[in-house]
């Protein structure tokens, strides 16, 4: 009983060096090392085809490779395992609007909102369905959309800019000028926000 003891005492540092040194998938993922991540993570899923964060993670690295319909396979999947994780939903979203199947998307987002009103990805997803709106021509959607966006993550320049097109394109030129004005306040760099609060002061003198 003691030998057995022992020869445990002396496996343990082993089995922690072992732990320690296991690949990490979603580490790669965050270091921008989305090959590697996708590499960990099919070798985890060969290990647990029913792996959540394998499915998450790989559909994540995916989707920043462009690489839309190998990240639907494994996000279906996922869906498969458990309908209602919040995470496959969004990562369905994402697929269905960069691969432009905007009614899709749109499903999928708003599900993600019901499911997780006040999720990590909340942000994201709010801005994801303001651009919708904007490809369908649904300003007064977007502008509703962006603003949430921009309360989730008000430091966004780039989301500023997009709320001020959408309210540009309906006509709330002030409102318009605001949205330019916050998103030139956070980088005054931006090209597109320059030539929009230009343009908008233009047709706002204009009107007068």
């Amino acid at each position: 009983m003691k030998r057995g003891l022992f020869i445990l005492f002396l496996l343990l540092p082993l089995c922690s060096l072992f732990a320690q040194t296991r690949p990490d998938a979603l580490e790669e993922y965050r270091r921008g090392n989305f090959e590697r991540s996708v590499a960990i993570c099919k070798d985890e899923m060969l290990e647990n085809p029913r792996n959540m964060e394998s499915h998450v993670v790989i559909c994540w690295s995916l989707i920043r490779l462009a690489r839309y319909q190998e990240a639907l396979v494994y996000a279906t999947e996922g869906l498969g395992i458990s309908r209602y994780d919040p995470r496959i939903i969004e990562v369905l979203g994402e697929i269905h609007y960069y691969e432009g199947r905007n009614a899709e998307a749109l499903r999928y987002f708003q599900e993600y909102v019901t499911l997780a009103p006040e999720g990590q990805r909340i942000e994201t997803v709010y801005y994801f369905i303001g651009e919708i709106y904007i490809r369908l021509g649904r300003f007064r959607h977007a502008d509703i959309a962006l603003s949430t966006a921009v309360h989730w993550l008000p430091g966004n320049a780039a989301w500023w800019t997009r709320l001020a097109y959408a309210r540009e394109s309906v006509g709330d030129l002030e409102e318009a000028i605001v949205a330019y004005e916050q998103a030139l306040s956070l980088n005054s760099q931006l090209a597109d926000a320059r030539r929009g609060l230009t343009r908008v002061r233009q047709l706002l003198n204009e009107s007068r």
